[in-house]
């Protein structure tokens, strides 16, 4: 048994081992040779009897040194990782692994609870609507929340402030902080990078207490939607009160006639409320128009998610539209393919978008033509030079109408808001001049195209484009 002991001790350094036992049988050696010197002991038998301590102590050593030697391996093999317990051969060191055991379930129970927490914490973080970075004192950001991430990228994390944003002024905001010249600061800046986009930040200091490497949080606020309904709402009113002057100092004047000089003439009173009347419906129809375009420019960032039958919606279109026609001798001539796929689209306004185009077809088409529209697939959209436009196969609806050329000047014109041809004005055509505005608003949200042509000879054709479906 002693043997074994001594064998299992190989891995052990012989010199240590051998130190402690000498050192245990120190104070034995004294007093062997104190009994000796006093003639107590024979020195034979000083010497045999240390002997003995000292084979005791090997025999005591190892058995403690051989335990100890599967703690230390077993704690080493736990630190790694492995959660495997080694059978010890002593009780006591038993019940130092059994601690250790419980001392580590306790950290395993401990780092389970933080990182639940850490990741409750993330998840909240990535429910705000806005941008979240924490930094540390040398400006490294150390976290970003989805907000965060959506607006500067995936890798944000781990960057320097002065990587990632341009602004001088952020950055000095930011430098103050940190050197703790100021506790919070506020501004407003440019972000050039991914967009034009201007930020309110707001960054502070986090408080003493507050554990980690995180010393300071940025808060920063997309203004740039705000700022783009300010300016919609800014338009509306101006382009409003443009629009409406003109019709109400007619209704007014004419109100005003009717009270005086006209007062008592029936011809006069029924030829002046038909021309107030059709102010006011003018009227009307421009304030639908604009509230239509402030509606649409305000979608302008959501990605349609309805799936619609393009042909139904067309056709529905063109039957609203019959009665009108038939007035003007007209007839609505509509082709399509077979076989036309769904495609991914706002169905009220592509309704509307066709409602707009197949109307201005019959009110400036030549009276007794047709209107013909064609629905087919394509392959690809007509890039645009002033939007995006989605790639992949499209389906391409054109209106035609047979009528007076287009100039050139004026096709390139013909989407401006409130513009319309002296031509049509000279015919006493009315119109509020917003209809194709709105139809191009409608194909943008959609990343679509419009292009027109016209000749003389095959009147003027208006041919929308719109993506079978949209990326992200």
């Amino acid at each position: 048994m002693f043997f074994k002991k001594i064998s299992d001790l190989r891995g052990e350094q012989n010199s240590s081992f051998s130190a402690r036992v000498l050192l245990l049988s120190f104070p034995s050696a004294i007093v062997f040779i104190v009994l000796a010197s006093l003639s107590f002991l024979s020195p034979m038998a000083a010497i045999l009897s240390y002997a003995i301590i000292v084979v005791f102590n090997m025999f005591f050593l190892s058995s403690i040194t051989i335990d100890l030697k599967r703690l230390k391996k077993y704690i080493n093999t736990l630190a790694e990782g492995n959660l495997s317990d080694v059978n010890l051969s002593e009780e006591e060191a038993h019940e130092i692994a059994e601690a250790i055991n419980s001392m580590h379930r306790f950290w395993v129970a401990k780092t389970d609870a933080l990182e639940a927490q850490v990741m409750s914490d993330a998840a909240i973080l990535d429910t705000l609507p806005d941008p979240i970075l924490m930094i540390d004192r040398s400006g490294n950001i150390l976290g970003a929340n989805l907000s965060a991430r959506h607006l500067l990228g995936d890798t944000v994390t781990d960057q320097n402030i002065e990587t990632v944003f341009t602004s001088n002024n952020f950055i000095n905001a930011v430098s103050k902080v940190l050197k703790k010249e100021s506790e919070s600061e506020n501004l407003f800046f440019y972000m050039q990078n991914p967009a034009n986009k201007k930020i309110y930040a707001h960054i502070k200091q986090l408080p003493w207490f507050s554990k980690g490497r995180a010393v300071a949080v940025i808060s920063l606020y997309d203004l740039t939607k705000a700022l783009k309904l300010e300016k919609m709402q800014s338009d509306f009113v101006a382009n409003a009160s443009h629009e409406l002057r003109t019709p109400l100092s007619v209704i007014s004047g004419f109100i005003e006639t009717l009270q005086t000089s006209a007062k008592n003439d029936p011809d006069a009173r029924d030829q002046f409320l038909k021309i107030m009347a059709d102010q006011a419906s003018f009227m009307s129809a421009l304030i639908e128009n604009l509230l239509s375009l402030s509606k649409i420019e305000l979608s302008q960032d959501e990605k349609p998610q309805e799936k619609i039958n393009i042909i139904n919606v067309v056709e529905e279109v063109c039957a609203s539209l019959e009665h009108k026609a038939s007035e003007r001798q007209m007839h609505i001539v509509l082709n399509k393919e077979t076989k036309i796929p769904k495609i991914t689209a706002d169905a009220q306004q592509v309704k509307q978008l066709f409602q707009n185009l197949i109307d201005n077809a019959i009110k400036y088409g030549l009276s007794g033509g047709d209107v013909n529209i064609q629905i087919k697939k394509v392959d690809h959209i007509p890039p645009s030079k002033s939007f995006r436009v989605e790639n992949g196969e499209a389906v391409a609806i054109s209106v035609n109408n047979k009528g007076s050329q287009i100039s050139i000047e004026n096709l390139s014109r013909l989407t401006e808001r409130f513009y319309r041809m002296q031509e049509h004005k000279n015919l006493n055509i009315k119109g509020t001049g917003l209809g194709l505005s709105i139809a191009k608003q409608i194909i943008m949200r959609h990343r679509g195209n419009l292009t027109v042509s016209s000749s003389a000879h095959n009147g003027t054709t208006f041919t929308v484009y719109l993506p079978l479906s949209l990326k992200e």
